[in-house]
């Protein structure tokens, strides 16, 4: 019998999700595939991931499913109570991009 190596393509450090090898975030790539992309699309998108490394990426959130997608609402919530001086420096850019955010959803 073969032994196969068992592949990390998760990893944290720096207070978040990093796919391996990479500086691509797995917020991103969880984002992309729960929007529907396809893993194929994703790693067009993401030209630092191959296909082995989405699916890896994919597979590590689905089963830690609960525990990422409340790190994610964790992030998010950070991220919105977090000052946004665009807001007062550019209004129209502002409100462009929370027009774009809510398209989104």
């Amino acid at each position: 019998m073969v032994a196969v190596a068992v592949k990390p393509y998760v990893e944290f450090k720096a207070e978040g999700y990093w796919i391996v090898g990479t500086r691509v975030s797995l917020d991103s790539v969880v984002y992309a595939f729960n929007q529907g992309l396809l893993p194929e699309s994703i790693a067009q998108s993401y030209p630092l991931l191959d296909l082995e490394k989405v699916y890896g990426a994919i597979t590590f959130y689905l089963a830690n499913r609960i525990e990422i997608d409340s790190y994610l609402l964790a992030e998010e919530q950070a991220f919105e109570a977090m000052p946004q001086p665009i807001s007062s420096e550019a209004p129209a850019l502002y409100e462009k991009l929370m027009q774009a955010k809510k398209l989104a959803q």
